[in-house]
């Protein structure tokens, strides 16, 4: 995983006429995101950044007009791991998380981790079980006691 990509935004639409961008922000705030001015391995260079009413607008010089933004929704700021500061204890990027297979502290295999979500209180991690069914757990240490290779999920919380 060392050597791949981390996503800190995605593009979700166009914002006015002049080729803004709004975006998804995956990382803590605008600010973390203005630390890097370069994404997508140089395709992208970012010229201004600003909170909106619904979430960071963003102005990049290769993004001319309205049409080529509305036809970049869906496109993932990346930028190298070695480009972010070392994760601290406790911490982790959500694509670490993503695909890991998922067991109960009674050693029942789960499913794998499918996404992570943060819907203000937190994050939280959805499983989605061998039949299809998915169900959701919250990322603090009582319901996750860690993760790795697994991730494993407090019996309590496993629905």
């Amino acid at each position: 995983m060392a050597d791949r990509p981390v996503t800190l935004a995605v593009i979700i639409g166009a914002h006015g006429v002049m080729g803004e961008v709004r975006l998804k922000l995956f990382a803590d705030n605008a600010d973390s995101l203005k630390a890097h001015t370069s994404f997508n391995g140089g395709a992208l260079t970012l010229k201004s950044l600003r909170h909106g009413n619904n979430g960071a607008i963003a102005r990049f010089p290769e993004i001319a007009d309205r049409t080529t933004a509305e036809k970049m929704r869906g496109t993932e700021l990346t930028v190298p791991r070695d480009a972010l500061p070392p994760l601290g204890e406790g911490e982790y990027y959500h694509m670490d998380l993503i695909g890991l297979p998922a067991v109960s502290t009674n050693g029942d295999a789960l499913g794998i981790v499918i996404a992570v979500e943060n819907f203000g209180a937190g994050d939280v991690i959805e499983i989605e079980r061998p039949t299809g069914k998915r169900f959701m757990v919250p990322m603090k240490p009582e319901a996750v006691p860690s993760w790795g290779e697994t991730v494993l999920i407090d019996a309590d919380f496993v629905e």
